[in-house]
């Protein structure tokens, strides 16, 4: 296939449809995708409702700003908020609330907040204001983690001493492994996340079906992607394999992207705990600068705040991410938290789950099922 078009035929979707059909029977099938991005598609284009009734997706903590606990937006803002500081992020970090607002609302009350599409734009920002402590919020699991590597390793050798990075890289594997020993949730498998294995590759995820038994299938982003990497769940369980496969073999390679994970050992070391949202303190979860980078850690440059804020008692973001609630379950789902007032990061992320949801008009499974029912069949 050469064409994204090729990616939503709907004859091939229902060709794989009924091979799902034909594969699951009456037993129920629980499926976790991991990653943001699926969820979207699958709303986007009514996928959950074109399966039977005995496939069941379910979310999971794939999307990095919706992890990040209020307590890590305070620090933001208040390092937002420091003297002669511009402090820059990505967009989608904007409206993230935390207990005093966002950092859109920092920059309301006079602080220096500039949205970037990349690091270098904040490397770029601190070499023309050497006047000013430029401060980069890095967000993202390991798909972003190498750029702003990079931004690190060019800062040094340029000798950049107004540049600094409040590290929030998170790595995927820990979270996967927290769901498996939750007694939350019973699974079936995984749609392994994509981007993120462009990187990391499918290697470090041998431990699903190795320890707990769960197949799991790194997954592209398009309808048929989604659909081939269901099917293929199914046929393993159908057989009785248990292994890591990869659908998106057209970009993922099982060794992943050597270069960037020899850069990211360069940069970073995993710190020994971190705290999630919905998921708690995780250890070895996070990234931090090493020593080497540590005059451009604002952890080391500045004494932030750190405290521990609890999230508002009326979110259930936490149930969202770790596949316990669907987002209409939420109390306050599209009515008190919509993506213009959001009390949660799941409504504020492009790739939260309750923005899918709200986006894509699935505001309850009623809805839901007629979107679906009219959409690839």
């Amino acid at each position: 296939m050469r064409f994204v078009d090729e990616f939503r035929d709907p004859a091939a979707a229902r060709s794989l449809i009924a091979a799902i059909e034909d594969m699951a029977g009456s037993e129920h099938h629980k499926f976790m995708e991991v990653c943001g991005g699926h969820t979207h598609t699958i709303y986007r284009h009514g996928l959950e409702h074109v399966l039977p009734e005995s496939v069941e997706l379910v979310h999971g903590p794939g999307c990095p700003v919706c992890v990040i606990p209020m307590g890590r937006i305070d620090d933001a803002i208040w390092l937002a908020e420091q003297p002669d500081v511009i402090f820059t992020s990505f967009g989608d970090m904007m409206r993230v609330p935390g207990s005093k607002g966002s950092l859109l609302d920092a920059k309301a009350r006079g602080a220096d907040v500039r949205f970037v599409y990349s690091p270098l734009d904040s490397l770029r920002l601190a070499v023309d204001n050497p006047d000013k402590k430029v401060v980069f919020f890095a967000v993202g699991f390991e798909t972003t983690a190498p750029s702003t590597a990079v931004t690190l390793v060019r800062a040094r050798e340029l000798g950049v001493t107004n540049f600094s990075v409040f590290c929030n890289h998170v790595t995927i594997v820990p979270p996967i492994k927290a769901i498996l020993d939750s007694p939350d949730l019973r699974l079936s498998g995984f749609l392994g996340p994509g981007h993120v294995s462009t990187v990391v590759g499918i290697r470090p995820y041998r431990f699903v079906p190795e320890t707990f038994g769960k197949p799991l299938v790194v997954a592209g982003f398009e309808p048929l992607d989604v659909l081939a990497a269901v099917a293929m769940l199914l046929r393993q369980i159908r057989e009785g394999r248990c292994e890591v496969e990869n659908q998106y073999s057209r970009v993922v390679r099982p060794e992943g992207n050597p270069a960037a994970l020899a850069l990211l050992g360069q940069v970073f070391e995993l710190r020994p705990h971190f705290e999630w949202r919905g998921l708690g303190f995780i250890s070895q979860s996070a990234l931090r600068m090493r020593a080497e980078f540590a005059g451009f850690d604002a952890e080391q440059i500045y004494e932030m705040p750190g405290v521990r804020v609890a999230d508002p008692k009326a979110c259930q973001c936490g149930e969202v991410l770790k596949g316990v609630l669907k987002p209409w379950e939420c109390k306050v789902f599209g009515t008190a938290c919509t993506p213009e007032t959001p009390i949660g990061t799941c409504m504020v992320s492009a790739e939260g789950a309750c923005a899918a949801y709200y986006n894509f008009g699935r505001m309850h499974r009623e809805a839901a099922q007629l979107v679906g029912q009219s959409g690839l069949r």
